[in-house]
């Protein structure tokens, strides 16, 4: 049996997802690998830098298999994505065809959790699958894939035994989760026990929003603005509230990985610094922050996702080079150069572009490409 997703690989029932570009994007034609020139060979400093892209996913269809009448409309509404997937009799083969053109040595692999809203039992099990699929595909090849597990951050004493499982039995590098958990906030204590336990292993959890719901009326009309403002606006609350309520303080190794440049924060972070004093009625006298709330934007990471070189610039001046991962939400085209966006940039030194381009992700997720 086939579908969208791709063919069954040794896990029964299992499909891999046909993650690859789209055709009028320069992938090659139906059936074969991407033509153009391989361009992973950027040396700096004496040495070729190693591409690693943190923002990257995919889905596999036994999981999906487990949502039932919920299944349809998880997978992306973008530009020929069901069209193309279906033309795919291989598409592992093309997701490593499209790396080798974009010049990308890694891929950072990730689900969106679509399983929030689910049962505990249906979740675990959806959880479960996604996290032995993407052990079972870095083992076939380890140093062209890592991946972000997936948790149950809805029944948060689950999501801390599934992370722990995650890393130390399937060597996931951290948990992908949502700006919220169905509307929650998971800066609330009842998910402190998952950030502790992220901290203690050390590992990452990457933030990937999925639009902002509450506003689903407002955001109707022309442009996707669901997506362009909605995932953004998300992203950008949840880090927020990571901040003003005082988590980063509770957990000072906490590392998390904001999707998408880290939304709207690095952008007007500094307007954080005079809301307590503007509006001290708004605030609560029973946190008080070891810093200003802007100084912690440098101890979050994030992606690179943010299009043209004078805003990877300008990023890189509030966050700090080493805060700045690749990512391009491959295979959704969003970014179709990030070796470029990335050379491209000015005011970047080698060593700057090392960090961005690979270094970091090295070293934050332990990768070994």
């Amino acid at each position: 049996m086939t579908s969208m997703f791709g063919h069954s690989h040794r896990l029964g029932g299992l499909k891999f997802c046909g993650c690859h570009l789209l055709p009028e994007f320069g992938a090659g034609p139906a059936g074969g690998g991407a033509t153009a020139p391989d361009k992973a060979h950027v040396v700096l400093k004496g040495r070729k830098a190693k591409i690693i892209d943190t923002h990257t996913h995919c889905l596999f269809q036994a999981s999906l298999d487990l949502m039932g009448a919920d299944a349809p409309g998880i997978l992306p509404p973008t530009k020929g994505m069901a069209e193309h997937f279906l033309a795919q009799p291989d598409p592992l083969k093309f997701r490593l065809d499209d790396m080798d053109r974009m010049g990308v040595d890694m891929q950072v692999l990730s689900i969106n959790p679509f399983w929030y809203k689910k049962d505990r039992e249906t979740a675990e099990a959806i959880c479960k699958i996604n996290n032995e699929s993407l052990a079972e595909l870095i083992a076939q090849h380890p140093r062209r894939f890592a991946a972000f597990a997936s948790i149950c951050m809805q029944f948060p004493d689950l999501a801390v035994q599934q992370l722990e499982q995650a890393v130390k039995k399937y060597g996931l590098v951290g948990a992908a989760i949502g700006g919220s958990v169905a509307g929650r906030d998971f800066c609330h204590p009842e998910f402190h026990p998952v950030l502790a336990k992220a901290q203690e292993l050390g590992v990452t959890l990457f933030i990937h929003p999925q639009s902002t719901p509450e506003l689903a009326h407002r955001f109707k009309g022309n442009g996707w603005l669901a997506n362009v403002i909605g995932n953004p606006l998300d992203t950008t609350i949840a880090l927020e509230k990571l901040i003003f309520e005082g988590v980063f303080d509770k957990y000072p190794q906490l590392k998390i990985l904001a999707a998408h440049g880290g939304g709207f924060l690095g952008s007007y972070a500094p307007r954080m610094d005079r809301s307590c004093f503007i509006s001290p009625q708004n605030c609560n006298p029973d946190i008080v922050l070891k810093k200003k709330p802007s100084e912690y934007v440098r101890q979050i990471y994030m992606d690179a996702l943010v299009f043209t070189p004078e805003a990877l610039r300008h990023l890189v001046a509030e966050v700090g080079a080493g805060q700045i991962m690749v990512g391009t939400d491959h295979p959704i085209p969003w970014e179709m150069d990030p070796v470029g966006h990335v050379m491209s940039t000015p005011e970047l030194s080698d060593d700057d572009r090392l960090n961005i381009l690979g270094e970091n992700a090295i070293r934050v997720l332990g990768l070994k490409p």
